[in-house]
């Protein structure tokens, strides 16, 4: 039997962690709409996701070292949730192509395996979500299945 501070630490798998966020996120869009300042959603979907027991760090700095420079000011990430997900929110009317590059460049620099852009800008949530991943292969338990090619089925 594992004890209340065992489960606690216990990290879950990064897939898990993602479909919490992402469940998280549409009851959050369902609540409160499209529109709002993306530092609104920020706030209220970490405070949602620390609701649901998982470790949410907003506004983390990531650094970056280049030629023994270490450089602190450069990005910060949006939401880092468990230790193991990005996340990165937006409040506009579509994702640019730039925005995945970033989160990708972000993943890298952290060395984590997966990030989400969730972009509550759009009318429908499922439309604003986009999964970009970084020597990520464990598939196996994700139940967040955004923008597949049905066709492929």
């Amino acid at each position: 039997m594992i004890s209340r501070e065992g489960a606690k630490t216990r990290r879950k798998d990064v897939e898990d962690v993602a479909s919490i966020v992402v469940d998280t996120a549409l009851q959050l869009h369902r609540d409160l709409g499209p529109g709002l300042l993306e530092s609104v959603y920020e706030v209220v979907l970490a405070k949602m996701l620390e609701e649901r027991s998982l470790k949410v760090e907003r506004q983390k700095p990531v650094p970056i070292v280049y030629q023994e420079i270490e450089i602190n000011e450069g990005f910060r990430l949006d939401l880092l949730v468990d230790c193991q997900l990005v996340v990165e929110l937006k409040s506009v009317e579509q994702i640019h192509p730039v925005h995945p590059k970033q989160l990708l460049t972000y993943l890298r620099l952290m060395n984590l395996p997966l990030g989400l852009i969730i972009n509550f800008g759009a009318p429908l949530l499922k439309d604003g979500l986009q999964r970009v991943v970084n020597k990520h292969t464990n598939f196996a338990s994700s139940r967040l299945r955004v923008h597949q090619n049905r066709e492929a089925n």
